[in-house]
């Protein structure tokens, strides 16, 4: 493990490699962080991982807090909350640390310390960004222990308004972490469901990012490689979560495809951000339960993309190979087939149709997804 260690600044400084949580302290202080508010998730704050770091930044003289109450999909009480105990406390920082849910509260709780407008005002819509004002945002470190969103390389937040059951993308150039703790032992712990659900969704990241249209060499790049890391990895990492090369190789990935998904994402994310929303769904899982049916009704857009990538897979340089691949990497690792065997039994289809459609991921979908076709992909993928 002590080749897999590495200093990056691309796209933030990452401090990468096993044990590099004791860096935490001094990572602080770097960034001019002396009170930090630790924002987590109830599933881990009472765990040795989080225990160890804020005694470390207790002994460092660090006045360190911990905000818990982020739950899966995080939504905008949550937010409010956590900026409560953030002003109340008089902090001056974030440390964001588990999955995805956790990094996205705590950028949006930094970002929103400076704002005196409603969150919502910060969509990412258009320019929307500038309404901020960026010298109040309070810096971040990240600290994933899960490898899938990548939020810890991200300038964005994904949280759900509960008045409509939408998921909205809070974002900001200055929400990017200032710095990246990623230390593979904190993923060690993870159960093989969640670390095939966050590993698909690293890889669905990438995969996505590279089909998009437009022209972004060196998204697609990233996006390539970090899809080889998925193929070589994901499934050893959820047989043996012990396999710390596995672990390390994949959190890789999951920083790649969020980097990567600057380009864009596509029809995957557009259905799973709503039955995430409304049914509070795996978002990873059920990114990969919809996976084999997007990439059919992309096909025709994407078969020579496809072939080209199968074929630095190592794989028959076809779409139909790389298929076959996605197939047997879902069945190996315990991906559901159907949303019915993910629990969706009962789902309102207009209306998951109607916010798939008009989702910020659906425009950079390779083929025009329309009504007619968010339908039939949804019904596709609650039959099988």
């Amino acid at each position: 493990m002590t080749t897999l260690r590495g200093n990056w600044n691309y796209p933030t400084a990452v401090r990468f490699g096993a044990g590099r949580i004791s860096e935490l302290p001094e990572a602080c202080l770097a960034v001019g962080i002396r009170k930090p508010l630790l924002v987590t998730d109830p599933g881990i704050s009472a765990s040795p991982m989080v225990a160890s770091a804020v005694a470390a930044c207790q002994a460092a003289g660090l006045g360190i807090a911990v905000f818990d109450k982020v739950q899966a999909n995080p939504v905008a009480a949550n937010v409010s909350d956590g900026l409560a105990v953030f002003r109340a406390g008089g902090h001056d920082g974030v440390i964001a640390f588990g999955g995805g849910s956790a990094m996205d509260c705590g950028k949006v709780i930094a970002f929103m310390m400076g704002q005196t407008r409603p969150m919502w005002d910060f969509e990412d819509i258009g320019d929307w960004w500038t309404r901020a004002n960026p010298a109040g945002i309070a810096p971040i470190i990240a600290v994933p222990t899960t490898s899938g969103t990548g939020s810890e390389v991200g300038r964005a937040g994904v949280i759900t308004d509960e008045t409509t059951h939408t998921k909205k993308i809070i974002f900001h150039p200055k929400m990017l972490p200032a710095i990246v703790i990623c230390d593979p032992e904190l993923t060690v712990g993870l159960p093989p469901k969640p670390t095939a659900g966050t590993g698909m969704d690293a890889l669905i990241h990438c995969l996505e990012a590279y089909c998009a249209p437009g022209y972004h060499p060196m998204a697609d790049g990233i996006a390539v490689e970090g899809i080889r890391l998925a193929k070589e990895y994901l499934a050893r990492a959820v047989a043996d979560g012990t396999d710390l090369e596995a672990r390390a190789m994949m959190m890789s990935a999951a920083a790649m495809g969020a980097t990567a998904f600057q380009k864009g994402l596509g029809a995957m994310h557009s259905l799973s951000h709503p039955l995430g929303a409304l049914y509070g769904t795996h978002h990873g899982m059920t990114n990969a339960v919809v996976m084999p049916y997007v990439l059919q009704f992309n096909r025709k857009a994407i078969e020579e993309r496809i072939g080209r990538l199968a074929g630095y897979l190592g794989l028959p340089a076809t779409f139909d190979a790389f298929y076959d691949w996605v197939m047997g990497l879902r069945a190996e690792i315990g991906v559901p087939h159907t949303l019915a065997e993910l629990g969706l039994t009962q789902v309102d289809r207009k209306l998951v149709v109607a916010m798939a459609i008009v989702d910020p991921t659906a425009g950079s979908n390779p083929v025009e997804l329309t009504a007619a076709a968010a339908d039939m992909i949804l019904g596709q993928a609650l039959g099988g």
